[in-house]
């Protein structure tokens, strides 16, 4: 199996429920605190490509950033150089292992990368 990694917020509950389950299943993550350690574009675009999401897929639409910032942003490389800008708006936990990733909402949804 690959290894796993989690862009992780410990202050989230559902992250911290992810990255449990993850440590119950036997696996030790890498743990990205993306908050502190922003990815850059190429890991953001990497990521999408193994969720098969777009950036306004996983953005946090409550946040003040998200308001103040995207709101009227469709253009995708747009979105992903503001999401490096402002990472808080990046939708949390996402898992990713090997050339696949989810977004941990629920955090059960870690089990179909296991």
């Amino acid at each position: 199996m690959s290894k796993i990694s989690i862009f992780h917020n410990p202050r989230c509950s559902k992250s911290r429920q992810a990255l449990a389950i993850l440590r119950e299943e036997g696996h030790e993550p890498d743990i990205i605190l993306y908050l502190e350690q922003t990815p850059d574009t190429a890991a953001i675009a990497s990521v999408l490509s193994k969720l098969g999401l777009s950036a306004a897929d996983i953005l946090r639409r409550g946040e003040a950033e998200y308001k103040a910032h995207f709101k009227d942003i469709t253009d995708e490389d747009e979105l992903i150089s503001l999401m490096v800008r402002f990472p808080k708006v990046i939708e949390r936990p996402i898992i990713i292992s090997g050339d696949r990733a989810v977004i941990g909402r629920p955090p059960e949804a870690v089990r179909k990368l296991l």
